[in-house]
């Protein structure tokens, strides 16, 4: 009966030990003296004690491996590109997959720094910048015709960062605040420019309309004196004497308005008691002078041309 139970015990130990489980999104690499006999499934499989083994498990999930490779750009600049491969195992190369390759992340990271170190040289740090799709493309295509003989599918290279030396990056950002300075100069420039331009074109208006106003002003002031040299050589004035009548009357006007400004300058006039009939006087005979002078001038261009008189 004792061997009995200790038959039965080696049997339950040796079906247990047999037994194991293999988890989700991953396969199983049984090996039967040191000699690959199969893949196992997800769920609880079986094996042969003592005979097999499990030499491995290989997981199918989507894996990612980040790579930071320093490189030197086409104008001689040191640059740290970080790297992000994802990658997986195809599940009908799982043998290839474990068998191999003895370090596949060793692996996918040289090839990483093989194409990165191939490609940067040929741009300079400005392109890196603006082609790191480029960059990216270009290791997943290699990456992925080299690695697809080793059972490893590449899903997808990005990368994700690109650190110039401090000095440069201090170098950089001096150069763009330079460059955004000059362009702020440009535009306050344009600013100012436009601003004389209007305030030119302003003025102008202002001036066109003062001097519009002020012909029209002479012009209602001529229509005046002319209504009032008609006025008074109807009440028997004539037009010499109406005009200095009329220079006599602007004159004491022009005395009452600046009497009526507190803030006018003193002007001194003539105040005897014969002052303004001497005025009187001086505009009837700066106007007959002026008069006869025209008359001359007329009798001269009439000696040299008697058509005109016609």
């Amino acid at each position: 009966m004792i061997g009995t139970y200790i038959t039965i015990f080696i049997i339950v130990v040796l079906v247990v030990s047999g037994l194991f489980t293999v988890k989700q999104q991953t396969i199983a690499i049984v090996e039967r003296f040191g000699k690959f006999q199969s893949t196992r499934t997800p769920g609880l499989q079986l094996k042969i004690p003592i005979v097999d083994k499990v030499a491995g498990r290989v997981s199918l999930r989507v894996q990612q491996l980040d790579v930071i490779v320093e490189t030197k750009t086409k104008d001689d600049v040191f640059v740290h590109l970080k790297i992000s491969v994802q990658f997986l195992i195809r599940p009908d190369h799982v043998y290839d997959a474990f068998y191999k390759l003895q370090n596949p992340h060793e692996q996918i990271t040289a090839f990483i720094f093989d194409v990165v170190r191939a490609e940067v040289p040929k741009m300079i740090l400005d392109d890196v910048f603006e082609k790191k799709e480029e960059i990216a493309l270009a290791i997943q295509r290699d990456l992925k015709e080299a690695m697809l003989d080793y059972g490893y599918d590449i899903i997808k290279a990005l990368v994700t960062d690109i650190d110039p030396d401090e000095n440069v990056k201090i170098a950089m950002n001096r150069i763009n605040a330079a460059d955004r300075e000059k362009i702020a100069a440009q535009h306050e420039g344009d600013a100012q420019r436009i601003l004389i331009v209007e305030r030119a074109k302003a003025e102008a208006e202002s001036k066109r309309l003062q001097g519009k106003g002020i012909a029209d002003q002479r012009r209602e002031i001529a229509r005046g004196l002319e209504e009032s040299v008609i006025v008074l050589n109807r009440a028997g004035i004539n037009s010499q004497e109406a005009s200095a009548l009329i220079i006599i009357t602007q004159h004491y006007d022009t005395l009452q308005s600046i009497g009526a400004d507190t803030k006018s300058n003193l002007i001194l006039l003539p105040n005897n008691p014969t002052a303004a009939s001497s005025m009187l006087n001086d505009m009837v005979t700066s106007l007959l002078a002026a008069n006869k002078v025209i008359e001359s001038s007329n009798t001269e261009e009439i000696k040299k041309d008697p058509k005109s008189k016609k």
